[in-house]
């Protein structure tokens, strides 16, 4: 099981965004791979805390976190899939150290990083269907994406020597000063463009289309962001590739409608079967099911099928369905149905008689919340 990420950068859930950056940083350089060769305990320690600040530092994030857990970024879900790789680490958080390593951001004990430039991140938008939402799916989607053109060769930045980054130093009032900053002739990529194919951009790249497969888990969300890592463009020279992001847009179903983990379902029933008793067949997730009706069904009895909703996303239970039974009561009738009805006025059967088991309103709603 994944370790918090809270636990992992030693912070509460109620941690600013200072003290979880000011966390990160005390982690990173403890671990970092220059203070500590040739170890891997070390490297993944400093992977975890840079996965758990990844998360953490994103206020989107940090709530799909807070809400569902390490579930919400599974199956390339909007933190790691598989967690990154120093070069992506390195591109994202460079900035986070200053000058703790050798003064060029993730410059190294033995000499400056060259910095990983990364390509732009793609974002797409899924419809899913709640029988796809309940049972998880794999989406395949046409994706448009810069790649490097076939024949396009890159050489060495001869500004900065392939570093990525230019350092200035500065005589001021207190002594010499040191800076670095990126190198504008290649974009921090210390590579350049060489030779340039036909219809390449000025990067040496093109745009292609590509099937990508997304698998989907159960119990998404509308509007959360699944992660699928390397499927955005590519970068030029020897960058890191986007990612592609996918952001769930759950389809409105005809007769159920869904709230957290439960669903709902208005089933209507005449007057002679709420009196007679009779049995429904009602769409679910998971295909038809049948349910009885007992005679003297009252209106706006709730029948609590478990086990038919939707799957929870951390994997905890599965969600019930509840059906709200309507007894129709009809708005004409014929002469002989009203000379009926009118005799029954006075009948004791038809005057209202709830008993303990015939919920009020209130304890109705409060059973759908339980």
């Amino acid at each position: 099981m994944k370790e918090d990420y809270y636990k992992i950068l030693g912070v509460s859930k109620g941690a600013t965004q200072g003290e979880i950056k000011k966390a990160y940083r005390k982690m990173a350089i403890k671990y970092h791979p220059d203070k500590n060769p040739n170890d891997k305990a070390a490297e993944d320690k400093f992977k975890d805390a840079a996965e758990a600040y990844e998360v953490l530092s994103n206020s989107d994030k940090k709530a799909k976190y807070d809400q569902f857990g390490h579930q919400a970024f599974q199956n390339g879900g909007a933190g790691f899939s598989g967690g990154m790789n120093m070069d992506d680490i390195f591109s994202q958080f460079g900035d986070i150290f200053g000058g703790a390593f050798g003064g060029g951001g993730f410059g190294g004990f033995g000499g400056q990083r060259q910095r990983v430039v990364k390509g732009s991140n793609l974002r797409v938008r899924v419809n899913l269907t709640l029988e796809e939402i309940s049972k998880g799916v794999d989406k395949k989607i046409k994706v448009k994406r810069k790649i490097k053109a076939p024949g396009a060769t890159f050489k060495t930045c001869s500004t900065c020597n392939g570093n990525g980054q230019v350092t200035r130093i500065t005589s001021t009032i207190l002594g010499r000063m040191q800076t670095s900053a990126t190198c504008q002739s290649c974009g921090g990529a210390g590579q350049m463009i060489d030779n340039r194919p036909k219809g390449a951009d000025a990067n040496g790249l093109v745009v292609a289309e590509e099937t990508v497969k997304i698998p989907i888990p159960p119990g998404v969300v509308d509007e959360m962001q699944l992660k699928v890592s390397g499927k955005g463009n590519e970068a030029p020279g020897n960058g890191i590739n986007g990612d592609l992001l996918v952001v769930i847009n759950e389809v409105p179903h005809e007769k159920l409608q869904r709230e957290g983990d439960n669903l709902h379902y208005e089933l209507y029933v005449s007057m002679p079967d709420a009196i007679l008793g009779t049995n429904k067949e009602i769409s679910t997730v998971t295909g038809k099911v049948r349910i009885k009706i007992d005679p003297g069904m009252q209106s706006g009895k709730i029948l609590r099928l478990r086990g038919k909703g939707i799957p929870n996303i951390n994997g905890y239970a599965t969600g019930d369905l509840l059906v709200h039974v309507n007894v129709w009561t009809p708005k004409t009738l014929n002469k002989k149905q009203k000379q009926f009805f009118e005799s029954m006025k006075d009948d004791e059967h038809f005057d209202p008689k709830p008993e303990s088991s015939d919920k009020s309103f209130f304890d109705r709603v409060k059973d759908m919340f339980s």
